[in-house]
Parts: structure tokens; C-alpha cells; sequence
């Protein structure tokens, strides 16, 4: 028991050297005003703000290449769409077309039909069941 005692003693005399340490390094570094700055390009000594200038220029060229491509986009979404409206009136034409003939031809068999009833209550003609026209004389 008395071992793990001194162990216990000596880990926290050691950790608080350490510690210690640690502190007074860090409030040297805090408290010294001729640090060197850190650069963010490997061997060169530039100047931060040229580098920064250089990054927002760069991301600036980027904005401005993709609201290029964006704006090609929509242009091009708007010609087909301006394709579609067309086609769409195309085809309404023909379905209003269509539906005219379809009228036409409905009225004509209307009134084939009142000839050929007109015809059988003169007795001119006879249709059978099966569909056959005699013309009676």
C-alpha cells in the first residue's frame, strides 16, 4: 500500500512540473511582440495580405466562371422551353383541326342515317339484320 502511495505522490508531483512548464512557456510566447509571422506559402517571406488578396481574386474568378455557366443554363432552359410553348400551340392547331373533321364527319353520318331511315319508311329500300341493303322496286 505504501508503494502505491509514493507511486500516486510522484505522478502528480510529475504532472504538475509539467504543467508548470507548459504555463510558463505559453505566457512567454503570449507576452513576447517580436514573433515571426507565419506564412502560409513554404519558402517565401510574403506578405499575408497579398496572399489573401491573391485567394479572394482567385475565388472571385470562380464565382464570376460559374455564374457564367449558370446564367448558359438558364439561357438554354428558357429556348427550349420558348420550343416547347411552340410545339404545344402546333399541336393544339391539329387537335382543334382534328376535332373539326371529327364534327364534319359525325353530322355527315347523322345525316346518312336520316336518308337511309327516310328511305326505308318510303319503302324504297330494306335493311336485314345482318347488315344488307335491297333496293326494292
Amino acid at each position: 500500500m505504501k508503494k502505491q502511495a509514493t507511486a500516486f505522490v510522484a505522478a502528480i508531483f510529475i504532472t504538475l512540473c509539467i504543467a508548470l512548464g507548459i504555463f510558463a512557456i505559453s505566457g512567454v510566447a503570449f507576452a513576447n511582440s517580436n514573433g515571426v509571422q507565419a506564412s502560409n506559402v513554404p519558402g517565401q517571406g510574403g506578405s499575408t495580405n497579398d496572399n489573401a488578396s491573391n485567394v479572394v481574386s482567385q475565388v472571385q474568378v470562380q464565382q464570376q466562371q460559374q455564374i457564367q455557366q449558370l446564367q448558359s443554363l438558364v439561357s438554354q432552359y428558357q429556348q427550349r422551353d420558348q420550343q416547347y410553348q411552340q410545339r404545344e400551340q402546333q399541336y393544339q392547331a391539329q387537335l382543334s383541326q382534328a376535332n373539326a373533321q371529327l364534327s364534319q364527319a359525325q353530322q355527315q353520318m347523322q345525316q346518312y342515317q336520316q336518308l337511309v331511315t327516310f328511305l326505308q319508311r318510303r319503302g324504297i329500300i330494306t335493311v336485314t339484320s345482318d347488315g344488307q341493303v335491297f333496293v326494292n322496286r
